[in-house]
């Protein structure tokens, strides 16, 4: 048998040596069927006659042929000029083969009548050919008039119906123009001219009653957008809810470009909203159990699938958002596995290791704008032109926004450097890409992050509390954190996009194991002059005593040393050991002497920072207090009721500030665990605080289960 293959190949084989193509397993034509009807019928009247075959059987042959098209025929639906011409082909060859074996088929009679014959049966399968095209076309076309008929009706009910409830409820008359269904099935897009001097925004204040009026499920919703220009409006109506599906992230890891667009999940609509980050920083808010963090693993599967974007992870969460990307491709001891590149470029999960990077990043910006002035220069550009070449540096910070916002001093200097980057090296392909708990005024009160982060994200799972839509997204309308009330869903605004509620794909472990394999053939390296301005902390990032916190799956417990300080472990000696403080088991000192000292200060340091002690106000003198050595511990935390003064009734230093964020925070007040996370101090410290002040009215608390706050006396 010969195979398709084979066949293909010999036909250029003899296309390329000049000789005719023949398709054996073609159908006959026109032309090919009179050829082969004739031939057949003078082969078989000269074998007849030659033999002496009866001529009867011949033409008996003819009328089961002409019976057999007949049926099939009528069982294909065909017209009946068509079954005619079948049958009287069939009749005409049998008719002329009968004759011709009586007659003999070689008299110039015999053959000019076969060639007219094969004439005739070739112009009449020509023309039943063509009608039945023609019956089959105008079949189709009778079919789409239908259906198009009927979709138009379907059409104009849908366009009377929503101008009727616009009217009643929004007290405006719309000219509608167009109604086109979503190809997803999920809803429809209305496209209407407003009335004079009404704009679309007066509809989208509407979107909560006209949802309700056309009892629309929860998750759809009544989107009104800009039209083609001012004038007009496109109203997106959801009729079927996508926000309660877990979507999974699509299984096509095909390469994208920073400029192309990156997909951060999908519209209610079903179509992918992309991000253009370029120029743009993004902010993605989410308060704990609404799916920021699967939506942050998407961000970074996003950018690992680009080839002109390194990406460099923040995450003072022991490094928790990047350690996915990075541990399929290092080994049990660090050493990296061959052929698999890690999925993001560089992370850092302690203070130490973000300042680095911070200042890496500044280091590169500062560089950058100085050697790549000819070459945007030639470009005609005062934007650095991002390829693979020169690859856009995104700096995902997890809870960077509230690094922003924080009272603690490292975290202040971490914040300086973080500003930097975004202040002054946008031109130069320095983005940042910043999460946050709330959406709250201490979050988004700086100027930096709203001018900035055009690219906005709130992941609402349903939650209220700390949730200001109107303070994230201004000048929306009707945007509310019910419409929302699943798990990885939310509200998404860009420059590109307005505001609307979008779905975040469900990406799994094995997902981002698999995509860190089918990437790592694509990420771009930093370029050579970028990379000598980062200099040699960014060379060893990857070296295995930096990457040593990686693959510590248990804290090492600490090993007493009974031999330098036997005493230590019976409770003798008057020096303050502290196993855990120790260097490499050794003991920090023999009861005296400077290491001593310096243990106990660490200590106390410590003990201020987590339980908000201080010194003593009230502290009696040494005459009084004999029995108290001049160094020792000074718990103020410990004491007697009667032995705390009104300072320290007043609560610890930073108590002031997470008042202030109480009050900003307005009626709907704030959790402990969101204060703790502002103040940067244990969420117990804070309660116990939080706890006193209430007790002094100077906040109020609100009892309401796992959803309790505090709240300022002025909005209570």
């Amino acid at each position: 048998m010969t195979t398709t293959t084979g066949t293909t190949t010999g036909k250029k084989q003899q296309a390329e040596q000049g000789g005719p193509v023949l398709d054996w397993a073609a159908g006959h034509g026109p032309v090919t069927g009179a050829l082969s009807a004739t031939t057949g019928a003078f082969a078989l009247a000269a074998t007849g006659a030659a033999t002496g075959m009866p001529p009867g059987w011949a033409l008996a042959a003819g009328c089961v042929g002409a019976i057999g098209h007949t049926a099939a025929g009528l069982r294909w639906h065909n017209a009946g000029r068509t079954i005619t011409a079948r049958a009287a082909s069939w009749l005409l060859g049998s008719g002329w083969t009968t004759w011709a074996i009586t007659h003999g088929p070689l008299t110039w009679t015999a053959l000019g009548s076969l060639a007219t014959i094969g004439i005739g049966i070739g112009t009449a399968a020509r023309a039943t050919g063509l009608y039945e095209e023609a019956r089959e076309d105008e079949a189709a076309a009778a079919v789409q008039r239908q259906i198009a008929a009927e979709l138009s009706a379907e059409r104009r009910g849908i366009a009377a119906e929503w101008a009727e409830r616009i009217e009643r409820i929004a007290s405006i008359r719309l000219h509608v123009l167009a109604v086109e269904m979503w190809a997803t099935g999920c809803g429809f897009t209305i496209d209407a001219e407003l009335p004079g001097g009404t704009t679309y925004d007066h509809i989208a204040k509407h979107s909560a009653r006209l949802s309700a009026d056309a009892h629309l499920p929860h998750g759809c919703t009544v989107a009104a957008g800009p039209g083609i220009h001012q004038g007009r409006v496109l109203i997106d109506i959801a009729t079927a809810s996508v926000l309660e599906q877990e979507i999974s992230y699509p299984s096509d890891y095909g390469p994208l470009s920073l400029h192309t667009g990156i997909p951060w999940g999908v519209r209610t609509t079903a179509e992918q909203i992309m991000t253009y980050l370029r120029e743009q920083c993004a902010l993605v808010v989410g308060p704990t159990g609404s799916g920021k963090t699967n939506m942050l693993h998407t961000i970074l599967a996003g950018f690992a699938r680009t080839t002109d974007v390194i990406t460099w992870v923040i995450d003072l969460n022991a490094g928790s958002a990047g350690l996915p990307w990075v541990r399929p491709a290092l080994g049990p001891d660090g050493t990296p596995v061959e052929g698999v590149r890690p999925g993001v470029d560089w992370l850092a999960g302690t203070h130490e290791e973000a300042a680095r990077m911070l200042d890496a990043a500044i280091r590169i910006g500062r560089h950058r704008k100085t050697v790549y002035q000819d070459l945007m220069a030639q470009a005609n550009t005062d934007l650095l032109p991002i390829s693979a070449q020169i690859p856009q540096i995104m700096l995902v910070i997890d809870e960077g926004a509230e690094i922003l916002v924080s009272n603690d001093r490292r975290m202040r200097k971490l914040a300086d450097k973080i500003l930097e980057v975004i202040r002054l090296f946008r031109a130069m392909g320095i983005r940042t890409v910043l999460t946050a708990l709330g959406a709250t005024g201490s979050v988004l009160g700086n100027l930096m992050i709203r001018r900035e982060a055009k690219v906005r994200v709130a992941l609402t799972g349903g939650e209220t509390e700390g949730m200001d839509l109107s303070k994230q997204f201004p000048g929306s309308r009707g945007l509310r954190t019910d419409q929302a009330p699943y798990k990885g869903s939310g509200f998404m605004g860009t420059p590109e996009s307005p505001v609307a509620l979008f779905k975040s794909w469900r990406i799994l472990p094995n997902q981002i194991r698999d995509i860190v394999a089918a990437t790592s053939d694509r990420h771009p390296t930093l370029d050579a002059k970028s990379a000598q301005a980062a200099g040699t902390v960014y060379a060893d990032r990857w070296d295995r005593d930096r990457t040593a916190w990686m693959r510590e799956h248990t804290p090492a417990e600490p090993t007493p040393n009974t031999t330098s300080n036997p005493g230590a472990r019976s409770g003798a000696g008057t020096g303050l050991n502290l196993s855990a403080l120790r260097d490499g088991g050794r003991a920090a000192g023999d009861g005296d002497g400077p290491d001593a000292d310096r243990l106990a200060q660490q200590f106390m340091r410590e003990i201020d920072e987590r339980f908000g002690t201080a010194p003593d106000p009230n502290a009696q003198d040494e005459e009084k207090r004999p029995e108290r050595a001049q160094g020792g511990l000074n718990l103020s935390a410990l004491r007697d009721s009667d032995d705390t003064d009104e300072a320290a009734a007043a609560g610890p230093e930073w108590l002031a500030d997470a008042i202030k964020a109480i009050q900003s925070a307005g009626a709907a007040g704030m959790k402990p665990s969101a204060v703790a996370d502002l103040v940067g101090r244990s969420r117990q410290a804070v309660r116990d605080a939080l706890k006193a002040a209430a007790e002094r009215g100077e906040l109020v608390y609100r009892d309401n289960g796992p959803h309790s706050v505090y709240v300022h006396p002025d909005h209570a």
